[in-house]
């Protein structure tokens, strides 16, 4: 399979950024390799931008990101050699999908990557549309990175995922993991990684802007900090080491923040949900759906 020929297709699952979206939509639609299919997975007519490109793809279906997830991947069925998962806040470099084909051609050990991220503002603020360009325009600019794989992970970031589409069949997202998810990309790449490798490379690159809005509460999202790692722990989807510490760097940040907390973060409704999560699990009650109740 030549890398120019590889069908790349991008599922972004959304809920009320359509301007976002759009945005998202735009750089796709200007890539060197443009996508084969391009499904936005929505839950109402509110979350679609307007004014569409005609070729894409437009589905309806519950909200959640796991099962908008799979409401995109059982649309695609299979239809392609690689399949995306990019947030409704990610910008790809315009070489981006022509680079992701190129890597899984030369790979073919490899079943799921994770990027180069530009800037991550998962973590700040958030990073502003002019920010993002420049930062896509300057690497663009650059040599072409290397094809290299830098190392395996134990699983990938959802932000920017790429899969060989033969080795999802049959593959779900755990739609347990209600509403924002939070883990579900460690979930869905730890069950494809039985198949291949998942790793990381910088053969391909964008910016996760890190909006905000249209996200969880921080109740929900610390119930979610405690309940999530240690149901997949259970499920056998996170080893207990990753688990343990993924859960305790987040709970000992909310605890340490609370009293200075930023702006754009609750944290002390993440605190709460922590304690929440906490009392569950020492009743062994691992149940993440219980996210939508509280």
């Amino acid at each position: 399979m030549h890398s120019t020929a590889a069908r790349v297709a991008v599922i972004i699952a959304s809920i009320g950024r359509p301007d976002d979206l759009a945005l998202a939509v735009k750089r796709h639609f200007e890539q060197t390799l443009l996508p084969s299919r391009m499904i936005l997975s929505c839950v109402a007519a509110s979350d679609v931008p307007a004014d569409l490109d005609p070729r894409v793809e437009v589905i309806m279906g519950p909200k959640g990101s796991a099962v908008q997830r799979n409401t995109g991947l059982r649309y695609l069925a299979g239809d392609a050699d690689i399949v995306t998962f990019f947030d409704d806040d990610y910008l790809p470099s315009r070489h981006c999908l022509e680079r992701i084909a190129a890597f899984f051609n030369a790979h073919r050990d490899v079943v799921g990557a994770n990027g180069l991220l530009l800037a991550d503002g998962i973590n700040s603020p958030g990073i502003s549309v002019g920010e993002a360009e420049a930062l896509l325009d300057a690497h663009d600019r650059e040599v072409a990175p290397s094809l290299d794989v830098l190392r395996d992970l134990e699983g990938l970031y959802g932000c920017n995922m790429a899969y060989r589409a033969s080795a999802t069949r049959d593959v779900w997202f755990d739609e347990r993991l209600r509403l924002y998810g939070w883990q579900e990309d460690i979930d869905f790449a730890t069950q494809v990684g039985q198949r291949g490798r998942t790793v990381l490379t910088h053969a391909f690159a964008g910016v996760h802007r890190g909006v905000k809005g249209a996200r969880t509460s921080g109740v929900r999202l610390g119930f979610a900090q405690v309940v999530n790692p240690l149901y997949l722990k259970r499920k056998g989807t996170m080893s207990a080491g990753f688990a343990h510490k993924l859960m305790l760097r987040n709970v000992v940040a909310n605890h340490v923040k609370v009293l200075r907390p930023e702006p754009w973060v609750d944290r002390w409704g993440r605190v709460k949900g922590n304690w929440i999560g906490f009392a569950d699990a020492l009743r062994g009650r691992l149940e993440p759906e219980k996210i939508e109740r509280i």
